[in-house]
């Protein structure tokens, strides 16, 4: 029969928090969901615990309690790193090992066929303790038959113990005498099967199976299942995804700095869509440049955090090359990432990254404010008005809005749609307004062509189309204007108009 294994760190994420401040480890420690007074505990140490610190405590409670509590945040990439940290170690002894997705510090390993290689099955598990041991992990080792048996008797004994069944009737009865609240199971349904004397994975068992899904959740039905003896599944190990390498052979040798950053920016930008694409972000770049004359330099850039930001990535290694000391030309340029998991907000970050910088455009609008005034930076405001030329206004433009396509293409814009309101136009047309009508030399309201609107260089008009009447203004004073398209011999359209009441012509703007 196949043997499996089961490793538990008891409290993850606490110890990976002590690993990183071992001057804590004779202290009252708690790792908290964030670093500030109202922060929850989630776990806590020992000492912690003799104070009356359990988890689900507020840290000023907890501080309370013990004035020398120590707590810290551990982020889901640190934790996902110590996963696979740990992962890695145990390949050492099995080449199949499944770390338990909802439970970080939990891990399955293939245990069998390992009578060759070690004295017996006990003292491997001896050595898997002892080798986590000197990384700085306690563990718990129990190597067994089945995933619940070796799991819940995992949960059940002493931190640095291990276990070895004989045979799966020795497992199952030890599983059986495990109490519910050592193994996964969420806080309502367990302290309801409390209140019905459910205390034990035996006690479970004697329950029937129907009903136990609607009434108690997934979580209890799959454990009823597992500890009923179901076929468990075979061990899924993690695979290891191969390193993300990229290499750029020069058809030059080259030496200018400058010219290298944009060689490695092309390598840097599709190894970025690649770990993208795999749910990563950079947590380490090694940057190797082969020399002309056979040497080569190695440079490690390490970001602050893992990071999906290319300026960033590109800011350190501009900062490597400037350090760097090269005899000779650089021939190729090879680049190794190391991945973390990336979180939510960067792998969003990156896919809805544009060539738009709007904090860019924001700066150059405050560069255009300090050199021509505060009122230079200005965009149309549809509202309310009878003439076109009140029909919007402008007001100040901070920040630069999001693009939002309206679908009428070169057609669209604010001062067509104002222009648009007047109702003298053909078509939807773009016409640039002047802040003032203009006075055009005088000539006949019935005979325009052949006028020399914009002088002798533009030519005459050629075209005219209109009238297109605009009247109103009855309870101020009375206006009644003509406008026209007229286009001139050099193409272009302006729109003009007659003022009835003052009989001349006038320029409103030009048409694009």
């Amino acid at each position: 029969m196949d043997r499996l294994a089961c490793v538990d760190l008891p409290a993850f994420p606490l110890q990976l928090l002590l690993r990183r401040h071992p001057d804590w480890t004779d202290r009252p420690a708690a790792v908290v969901n964030e670093e500030r007074s109202l922060g929850v505990i989630l776990w806590a140490n020992e000492r912690a615990h003799r104070a009356g610190i359990l988890p689900g405590l507020r840290y000023a409670a907890g501080l309370a309690l013990a004035a020398d509590l120590r707590a810290g945040a551990i982020p889901a990439e640190e934790i996902e790193a110590g996963v696979a940290f740990v992962t890695g170690r145990l390949c050492r002894f099995t080449p199949r090992v499944e770390p338990r997705a909802d439970e970080p510090g939990v891990l399955w390993l293939d245990a069998s066929g390992l009578e060759r290689l070690y004295p017996s099955l006990a003292a491997w598990a001896g050595e898997v303790r002892d080798d986590l041991r000197g990384t700085g992990f306690l563990s718990k080792v129990v190597a067994g038959f089945s995933r619940l048996g070796s799991y819940a008797v995992a949960k059940s004994i002493d931190a640095g113990k291990i276990a070895v069944f004989r045979d799966l009737g020795e497992e199952a009865g030890a599983a059986r005498r495990v109490p519910l609240a050592r193994v996964h199971l969420p806080k309502a349904p367990r302290d309801a099967l409390d209140r019905l004397g459910v205390r034990t994975i035996g006690d479970l068992l004697k329950l029937p199976p129907r009903g136990l899904l609607k009434r108690f959740g997934p979580e209890v039905h799959d454990l009823h299942r597992a500890a009923s003896g179901e076929p468990d599944l075979p061990i899924q190990p993690r695979v290891a995804e191969e390193p993300l390498e990229r290499r750029l052979d020069l058809d030059e040798p080259e030496v200018d700095a400058l010219s290298l950053m944009f060689l490695i920016k092309q390598i840097v930008d599709p190894l970025l869509a690649s770990l993208a694409a795999r749910g990563a972000a950079l947590s380490e770049l090694s940057l190797r440049l082969d020399l002309e004359r056979g040497a080569c330099v190695v440079e490690t850039i390490r970001p602050a955090e893992p990071t999906l930001d290319a300026p960033q990535i590109l800011g350190l290694a501009r900062l490597k090359l400037e350090a760097a000391r090269m005899e000779s030309a650089v021939a190729s340029i090879a680049v190794t990432a190391r991945e973390a998991r990336a979180t939510r907000e960067q792998l969003d970050l990156f896919a809805q990254q544009t060539r738009r910088d709007p904090a860019a455009a924001a700066r150059a609008f405050a560069r255009v404010r300090a050199a021509f005034g505060e009122g230079s930076v200005v965009r149309a405001r549809l509202r309310e008005g009878h003439l076109p030329e009140a029909s919007f206004t402008w007001e100040p433009l901070d920040r630069l809005p999001p693009p939002k396509p309206s679908g009428l293409g070169r057609n669209s814009g604010a001062v067509a749609d104002a222009n648009a309101a007047a109702s003298t136009s053909p078509g939807s047309l773009i016409r640039r307004l002047e802040a003032q009508p203009i006075p055009l030399p005088p000539q006949s309201a019935r005979e325009p062509d052949g006028w020399l609107v914009r002088g002798a260089e533009s030519g005459p008009v050629i075209r005219l189309s209109g009238p297109y009447l605009l009247s109103g203004g009855w309870w101020r004073s009375e206006i009644r204007r003509d406008y026209y398209f007229a286009e001139l011999r050099d193409g272009q359209v302006l729109w003009i108009f007659y003022d009835r009441r003052r009989r001349r012509w006038f320029l409103h703007g030009r048409v694009e």
